[in-house]
């Protein structure tokens, strides 16, 4: 018997990605379905494995960031560290640093939905941090965005979330600066405080 050719709707059903939402994930996470020291992100449905900062540079990064916050967020805003942001049904991301607006007891029933600003420790997932979730959040609307670019040693400060052609979300930055040791900055959210020095975001460099 001669084989049918696929259809163009066989073709899309073969090549179709079976997409998550929060809710599944959850009762996956409630199921013991990942190890215990798994941390799973939801981006555009999909499953991640979020990298844990399992080398030290990685690590000492994330903890210099959220030291550094520390001395310049407000009284309406707190630091959250390594924890989700539920920005969609099928995106619930866990970026490294995020300052969201409130108190801690605020979230005690949900996670925040948006913040005023996200860091994300950028080495072996460079590239998607600079692709995939720059277009995430600023689709969330999420005013600023650092990448902490541990190849270059540079923090990547990304500003003005707009609408964006041929990006995953359909939404990226306007803006984009590279800030290098000697130089300072300013949290868009956070204008009247302290300058940061981009050294202390950094781990001491070799060599």
């Amino acid at each position: 018997m001669a084989i049918q050719p696929a259809t163009s709707e066989r073709r899309e059903r073969a090549t179709r990605k079976r997409l998550f939402t929060r809710t599944e994930l959850e009762r996956m996470e409630d199921a013991g379905i990942f190890h215990p020291d798994e941390r799973i992100e939801l981006i555009g449905g999909e499953l991640f494995l979020k990298e844990l900062p399992l080398k030290s540079p990685h690590a000492t990064t994330i903890s210099l960031c959220e030291a550094a916050l520390r001395n310049v967020v407000k009284e309406s805003c707190f630091i959250r560290s390594q924890l989700p942001l539920t920005l969609s049904e099928r995106d619930e991301p866990i970026p490294d640093i995020a300052v969201v607006p409130g108190s801690i007891r605020d979230y005690e029933k949900h996670h925040p939905s948006t913040a005023l600003l996200v860091v994300e420790v950028g080495g072996t997932t460079l590239r998607f941090d600079r692709q995939v979730k720059a277009s995430l959040y600023a689709w969330a609307d999420i005013p600023e965005y650092w990448i902490v670019n541990l190849v270059e040693g540079v923090v990547e400060v990304y500003r003005e979330p707009a609408p964006m052609c041929r990006t995953p979300y359909g939404f990226g930055y306007l803006k984009t600066e590279i800030y290098r040791a000697g130089d300072q900055i300013v949290p868009l959210s956070l204008p009247d405080t302290s300058p940061i020095p981009v050294e202390n975001l950094l781990p001491t460099s070799e060599g």
